[in-house]
């Protein structure tokens, strides 16, 4: 028998390890507060929680994060997973030593890899994929969020048009928000409910809408929180100010769509000259040039 290499076996041993950790971050549920979920499901009609910063710092997962990043990292993770929509599956901790294992793990093939075939081009294919590994997690958290962005940036015209409908009815304007957070389905109901539970639990109101202008990172509905404090502080009616901006998202969002109808030709062309025409030439000049052929040969 051939026998095996001391450093195969170290790879092996490792790799089964980092394997058992991320199998385990998979499957594992988070312990989180019943109270605390109770509280902030309250409206939301999911039975998923959601908690700030998701960090879990009682937990030994949550210690480990703490650990292996600095704090300034760690919030750029949580705002990042705000933006995300604080999937429980997702949560900081979870992501931070995902970032550590995976990378591990890609390092771990590479050296099983190399004892097969050396050479320079394996250890720099496997570099790159160990740099991949590392930010993979992130890139994926990021990509949601930036989905999620763009759902809540369609549905802030029909949201404002109802709470527009809902003050000019005789609501206030926490009442039309709660009836647009009751009535929606999407990531900007959600949104719209949780900072009425930020009011409710006490917080003043500017510090609620900048807190959901700071999560969900959207430039219209920025613009819209920054007109609503600017009609608080000032005294204009609130009414006005909803129809004015849900007839500017409106038109924003019919100009969004002409846009992306403009861009249609552009981004046919790249596909049209590298994937259909050479067919087409192919068809339609491949019979004449074998007979060209055939006839001078």
């Amino acid at each position: 028998m051939t026998p095996v290499a001391p450093a195969v076996v170290v790879a092996v041993l490792l790799l089964a390890a980092a394997t058992a950790l991320l199998v385990w971050l998979v499957l594992t549920r988070p312990r989180v507060d019943r109270a605390l979920l109770a509280n902030l499901r309250r409206g939301l009609g999911t039975e998923q929680p959601e908690l700030d910063g998701g960090s879990g710092r009682g937990s030994g997962l949550g210690r480990v994060a703490q650990r292996l990043t600095t704090p300034a990292r760690r919030q750029s993770l949580e705002r990042l997973w705000a933006r995300a929509g604080r999937p429980p599956a997702w949560q900081v901790p979870r992501l931070v030593v995902a970032k550590l294992v995976l990378p591990v793990v890609a390092a771990l093939l590479t050296l099983l890899y190399l004892e097969v075939r050396p050479g320079a081009l394996t250890v720099v294919g496997g570099g790159v994929v160990v740099v991949v590994c590392h930010f993979l997690p992130e890139l994926l958290l990021h990509s949601r969020a930036q989905e999620r962005s763009q759902r809540i940036t369609l549905e802030l015209a029909d949201t404002l048009d109802q709470m527009t409908i809902a003050v000019e009815a005789g609501l206030g304007f926490d009442a039309a928000l709660a009836k647009a957070g009751q009535n929606g389905r999407g990531p900007l109901a959600e949104e719209l409910v949780r900072t009425l539970q930020d009011i409710q639990l006490g917080h003043p109101r500017r510090v609620a809408y900048e807190a959901l202008a700071a999560r969900t990172d959207v430039v219209d509905l920025r613009r819209f929180v920054r007109s609503i404090i600017q009609a608080d502080r000032y005294g204009v009616a609130v009414g006005e100010v909803l129809r004015t901006q849900a007839a500017e998202m409106r038109l924003k969002r019919r100009q969004r769509a002409e846009e992306k109808a403009m861009q249609i030709p552009v981004k046919v062309i790249f596909p049209l000259m590298l994937c259909i025409l050479p067919v087409l030439f192919i068809v339609l000049l491949g019979p004449a040039v074998l007979g060209i052929l055939k006839s001078f040969s």
